[in-house]
């Protein structure tokens, strides 16, 4: 049988676009492959690793949102040698978040001390996404947990972690400043009374942190809730030393 006329070339041309589409192919997944690999190779946040306790040495558990996470680790310096710093793997986030978490929180382990706060995430404005801050003046805008609510959460927190045995110490909020995104500077002086009722009841100290921090309000980020590292540091130093006046 004759070879049909043409067929040489189209086939040639049929060959070469597969070999074009196996290189593009391998290509981009060896493109992908050191993004992936980035992304699984992420060092985690050092405040959140798991650490081993010092035998012999008081147990001490943090809980809070980003501004623990900010003075963590230079409490656990300030404090080498004294005890044993934990934290919670996270951020605490509002009462509610801690309510559904404060058992795995506290594990099994024995605490000695429990430093916590709870706020900052409670008085944020929000609208139907929690997780994303609302403008204040939005009228479909309100506090992703409201006071009467924010009290009562913190008085069952209080109870549980009291049900440890473990002396406790409420830190207070700290500052709002004018243009926080989502909030609203004073809301946290109405939140810090709300839970001044709870502590006084349950006959819990207070780590007055809101008015260490506002004596030095270079500390703190322009019109934010956080604080520089100088800042961070700063704050460590007030929370060292009252846990230190308990242990």
């Amino acid at each position: 049988m004759g070879e049909m006329p043409g067929s040489m070339p189209r086939l040639s041309w049929c060959m070469k676009y597969i070999a074009f589409l196996i290189v593009l192919v391998s290509t981009t997944t060896f493109a992908q492959a050191p993004k992936a690999a980035e992304k699984k190779q992420r060092t985690p946040n050092p405040s959140l690793v798991k650490i081993e306790d010092v035998p012999g040495l008081p147990r001490v558990l943090l809980i809070g949102d980003s501004i623990s996470i900010g003075y963590t680790l230079d409490v656990r310096e300030l404090l080498k040698g004294k005890a044993n710093v934990h934290r919670i793997p996270t951020n605490g986030g509002p009462t509610t978040n801690g309510l559904k978490n404060i058992q795995a929180w506290l594990g099994t382990s024995k605490w000695d001390v429990i430093h916590f706060n709870w706020g900052l995430h409670d008085l944020k404005y929000i609208t139907n996404d929690p997780s994303k801050r609302a403008d204040p003046k939005d009228p479909a805008a309100h506090h992703q947990v409201a006071l009467a609510d924010y009290e009562k959460n913190l008085a069952e927190l209080v109870k549980t972690m009291q049900a440890t045995g473990a002396k406790l110490i409420w830190c207070n909020t700290t500052h709002v400043p004018v243009g926080s995104a989502g909030r609203v500077e004073g809301d946290e002086v109405k939140f810090n009374e709300a839970a001044a009722r709870i502590m006084t009841a349950a006959s819990v100290p207070t780590n007055d942190l809101r008015a260490h921090a506002l004596a030095k309000p270079e500390a703190q980020l322009p019109a934010n809730v956080h604080y520089s590292a100088e800042g961070s540091r700063y704050l460590a130093e007030k929370v060292a030393a009252v846990i230190s006046e308990h242990l």
